[in-house]
């Protein structure tokens, strides 16, 4: 994900190589260190302040989505209903739960179905279904981790969700560097391998054991459980952008995080990971 960096101009200086997964390791972990600080910080003083991270993280996403469908595919997104009914759909999850959020979803489609009628027949179907799929993919996605914090050991709920996440994914970076040789998807992602796949699910596994005895009190095989489904999203999420940029050209949604691409590339294995998070969660360790 990383491209060579050039030295600072000295003459014969040697380019700085990214790392052998392909991407600018040292940026990467800066800025993944950089969002979990301000994410704990969020969490544990006043955890309203969660869902303005969860907002801001979805509007930057649903404006790199949209801009990447319109530069590759001339894809027109109903961009301000976008963008004004995935607000809605995060900020109405905590007080509403799911009924807020199923009301700002289908009232986000109902405006967008009308919004675009200005600009004529000529690819309207085509610019709907982009533009529900971007509040669905993004936003109804995202809402999910709103609901993991509101009951009372909803910091904890976050923090199983987000170290599952974060496990898998190193555990896959690690294995698949280390030990991969067999592509995963080949024609979608080449870089990913089985090795890599079978690190993350160690990784997940364990993680999911001790995070979700330790913090919430659950079963250790129910957190075991929890964190493989983790990795099967999470891994699931990651293929699903993947094939994304590639129908539409693409190597990153954008260039926001070094070392990352976009935001929208760090919150491709979230995003469904939250669902499952939440679904998991509710039924293992009811609130």
């Amino acid at each position: 994900m990383g491209a060579q960096v050039s030295g600072g101009g000295e003459q014969g200086a040697a380019p700085k190589s990214p790392s052998r997964a392909g991407r600018d390791l040292r940026a990467a972990i800066a800025v993944g260190v950089g969002l979990g600080a301000v994410i704990l910080f969020a969490l544990f003083t006043v955890r309203q302040l969660f869902i303005g991270v969860v907002a801001i993280a979805v509007a930057v996403s649903v404006y790199e989505l949209t801009g990447a469908l319109k530069r590759a595919a001339d894809i027109r997104v109903a961009l301000v209903p976008v963008l004004v009914g995935a607000q809605a759909v995060v900020w109405l999850a905590w007080p509403f739960g799911r009924d807020g959020v199923l009301t700002a979803f289908v009232v986000t489609v109902l405006v967008c179905l009308l919004w675009r009628l200005k600009d004529g027949a000529d690819g309207y179907l085509r610019d709907v279904t982009a533009s529900v799929f971007t509040v669905v993919y993004v936003a109804v996605f995202a809402s999910f981790a709103v609901m993991l914090v509101v009951p009372e050991d909803g910091v904890f709920r976050v923090l199983c969700f987000l170290i599952g996440v974060v496990l898998s994914d190193t555990g896959g970076y690690a294995a698949g560097v280390f030990f991969g040789k067999h592509p995963m998807a080949p024609t979608i992602s080449p870089k990913k391998s089985w090795e890599g796949f079978a690190g993350s699910m160690v990784a997940g596994v364990v993680g999911g054991a001790l995070t979700v005895n330790l913090m919430l009190g659950g079963q250790w095989w129910h957190g075991a459980l929890f964190g493989a489904a983790l990795v099967v999203t999470a891994t699931t999420g990651d293929l699903v952008e993947s094939l994304i940029k590639r129908d539409l050209g693409l190597k990153d949604m954008g260039t926001l995080l070094p070392g990352h691409g976009g935001l929208m590339d760090r919150m491709d294995s979230l995003l469904p990971s939250a669902v499952v998070s939440w679904l998991l969660l509710s039924a293992f360790v009811p609130a």
